[in-house]
């Protein structure tokens, strides 16, 4: 952490600013913006805000060379490390899975096809229709940049074509896997009876939701993936993303969101909480 501060003094105190020095910033910056593209909307945030946080305060001990302050922290953040590493080994153990996939680079160099987007749009949404229409329920989670094989590995393979035929002859109420979620990355309907995370949440508007609603709520707060829940009692359809979901969703609007949502892979669209 010394030598870290030091490089960085170094680096302003009027050295001779080349070309490794503009590769080793634009380095660190592409891994930092991946790293937080990885951790975004994940309790990881809140984490690395704490470590920050520590990291200033022990920038500013070596800066103004506050002795003891800088041993004690020292020490805090020796600690910190293997805290770090016990309470959050889930998540580093699937950010390391995603990136050596590539992770969102991977989307970035493989961009999807607009009339493939344009088929999984219409599968979808004549999907939904379907089940809406034979008075079940459903759950369907589509992948986009950040991987879910971790879910993917919970569920039952499928490895099939994408089709709306399909995923209506999955959530059928006599098919052995029409409980948990579908997970469709791209064309293809990767598995089912997939079990997704079921967050403790403090928001009393999620109480109202059932536990498909609330399995999309936390898997799209933690993921960027758009899901598509369709309610067994109801019959209504609704979109799940960034955390946010809207219900009551016709065929018009469904397509139309699905369609804005796949083609906008950087930035979810934002939603308002409606009851559904």
């Amino acid at each position: 952490m010394d030598q870290l501060f030091e490089a960085i003094r170094g680096l302003f105190s009027g050295q001779a600013f080349g070309w490794n020095n503009v590769l080793d910033i634009a380095i660190v910056f592409v891994f930092v913006y991946y790293l937080l593209r990885l951790i975004r909307g994940t309790r990881a945030v809140q984490l690395l805000l704490g470590v920050l946080v520590l990291v200033v305060i022990y920038g500013l001990a070596v800066l103004f060379q506050l002795t003891l302050t800088k041993l004690l922290f020292q020490a805090f953040l020796a600690i910190a490390v293997f805290a770090i590493l016990i309470v959050f080994q889930p998540e580093l153990r699937r950010g390391l899975g995603q990136l050596g996939q590539l992770g969102p680079l991977n989307r970035l160099l493989t961009p999807s096809d607009a009339e493939e987007v344009d088929r999984v749009v219409d599968e979808l949404t004549r999907a939904a229709l379907l089940i809406s229409g034979a008075r079940n329920g459903a759950l369907i989670v589509v992948e986009r940049g950040t991987g879910l094989q971790d879910y993917t590995e919970t569920g039952v393979p499928v490895n099939g074509r994408l089709s709306a035929e399909l995923l209506a002859s999955i959530f059928m109420v006599r098919s052995p896997l029409h409980d948990g979620a579908v997970i469709v990355r791209g064309p293809q309907i990767l598995a089912a009876a997939c079990l997704l995370p079921l967050e403790d949440t403090q928001d009393r508007a999620t109480h109202r939701y059932g536990m498909r609603h609330r399995a999309a709520l936390s898997i799209s707060s933690q993921t960027d993936a758009i899901v598509i829940v369709v309610s067994e009692e109801t019959q209504a359809i609704s979109i799940a993303s960034s955390g946010r979901i809207i219900g009551g969703l016709d065929e018009e609007r469904l397509r139309r969101v699905l369609s804005s949502l796949l083609r906008s892979r950087i930035q979810p669209l934002s939603f308002r909480s409606k009851a559904s």
